[in-house]
């Protein structure tokens, strides 16, 4: 997938969490990502991460620590 499409879908992820009451978005955006990203997007998503994650919410990169 492009990459500027996988930034977007990542940061609209943690748009929602971080509305969401709670200490644990981090957590939360980890474990959607889990469940409805392939591997392969997940993959994606740890290289771009590992480049320096140019645009990525930091919700984004504290939950890839989990990844």
């Amino acid at each position: 997938m492009a990459p500027e499409k996988m930034v977007h879908m990542a940061n609209q992820i943690a748009v929602f969490f971080r509305s969401q009451p709670g200490d644990d978005q981090a957590e939360r955006v980890a474990a959607h990502i889990k469940d409805f990203w392939e591997p392969r997007m997940r993959e994606q998503l740890r290289a771009y991460i590992a480049d320096g994650g140019e645009g990525l919410d930091d919700l984004v990169h504290r939950a890839a620590l989990s990844l």
